[in-house]
């Protein structure tokens, strides 16, 4: 019973990865203290019986183990700060965001996010190129300029892919993730009175009204374009403002503290205290079975 107890705590250390957890203490309490407010709302949904809470709640729960995931399959380090930065973005995004409001309450709030994740993508993608670098089955030789401009184009992609997901939703799923956006003067060619391609305006609009019923927003509703290009906007400005510091960073041979806290890198072998912690108990385990054989 006891041995059963002792290795039952051993393949939880090591599921826990508790080695590398005390070397970065502050990341290790944001992963519970977010993880314990979450199980808080989680249970909370379910008692009053808010399945779409629940839903949020479940779906973050998962995107937190993704970190987990590519430091474990894939043997990718990701820095403290990075890891720190996306599990917030992911709270930030989904539980603040959804179920607090706060892309109501705070009207940047979509802006500063899509900003961050510009900047975080862009990290990522640089790793990637970094990681094929000094893959032993994968041989490239990429200039700075290039892996830069990789960065920043992979992360446009990610903003673009993610804009396609909220333009989905919003058609299939008849949601509203498209923010719309009230203005006061709109231009078109289908206003124009003779029928050209001449652009139309209407200026100083004050009310709207749809099927007789004024809308009492002030001003014309906006159907989520301007919410989308000014997502893209701020994704191309995280992204182009962390594609220079990883210049910089390439050519002062890896010295940016900034720019280095945000790339991934392939776990070095004696950083690896996954890997270690595994070997060490299979070491345990063949010297357990071998002792038993002996008569």
């Amino acid at each position: 019973m006891k041995k059963r107890l002792k290795g039952f705590f051993q393949r939880l250390a090591r599921w826990l990865n508790v080695r590398e957890m005390r070397q970065h203490r502050v990341k290790a309490g944001v992963y519970i203290i977010i993880r314990l407010i979450l199980v808080s709302l989680l249970t909370a949904g379910i008692l009053n019986g808010k399945w779409e809470n629940v839903m949020t709640c479940v779906l973050t729960l998962g995107l937190l183990m993704l970190p987990l995931f590519i430091d474990r399959k894939l043997s990718v380090a990701l820095p403290s700060v990075l890891e720190t930065i996306v599990v917030l973005f992911v709270f930030a995004a989904n539980v603040m965001g959804e179920l607090g409001a706060f892309y109501e309450k705070i009207p940047i709030w979509d802006s500063l996010l899509h900003t961050v994740n510009g900047f975080i993508c862009a990290g990522v993608g640089f790793g990637l190129t970094d990681i094929l670098n000094r893959s032993e089955r994968v041989k490239l030789s990429l200039s700075p300029m290039f892996v830069c401009l990789f960065s920043f184009c992979f992360s446009m992609t990610v903003g673009v892919v993610w804009e396609f997901f909220e333009f989905g939703m919003d058609m299939i799923m008849e949601l509203d993730m498209q923010k719309d956006t009230v203005i006061h003067t709109i231009r078109s060619v289908m206003l124009d009175p003779g029928g050209h391609n001449v652009p139309y305006a209407i200026q100083n609009i004050t009310d709207v009204a749809v099927n007789g019923q004024s809308l009492g927003l002030g001003g014309y509703l906006d159907i989520g374009l301007l919410d989308t290009m000014q997502d893209l906007i701020v994704n191309f400005i995280g992204a182009a403002v962390f594609s220079v510091l990883g210049f910089f960073y390439v050519k002062s041979r890896g010295k940016g503290k900034v720019a280095g806290s945000f790339i991934p890198r392939r776990k070095a072998h004696d950083r690896d205290f996954l890997r270690i912690a595994r070997e060490s108990s299979e070491v345990e385990q063949d010297i357990q079975e071998k002792s038993q054989k002996v008569p």
